[in-house]
């Protein structure tokens, strides 16, 4: 029997979590609504407009990374 490899035994497991929003299958779709709420949420506590409802995943997904930067979140 051939050991293989065991991530979860691993002190730095490689890691697929992050992903560039340009890159996501998905990131054409319509923005989702906890999306939606949380960039609202965010755009009201950064003192921006709230988003406009055609944003794609991935373009919500920027935003509120962008937000969150703003705001010291991260």
């Amino acid at each position: 029997m051939t050991d293989l490899p065991n991530p979860k035994l691993d002190d730095h497991p490689p890691t697929n979590t992050e992903k560039d929003p340009d890159n996501w299958v998905s990131g054409d779709d319509p923005m989702t609504g906890a999306q939606a709420s949380y960039l609202t949420t965010l755009a009201e506590e950064a003192g921006e407009a709230p988003p406009p409802a055609e944003l794609s995943k991935a373009e919500a997904s920027k935003r509120i990374d962008a937000l969150k930067a703003k705001l010291a979140l991260d």
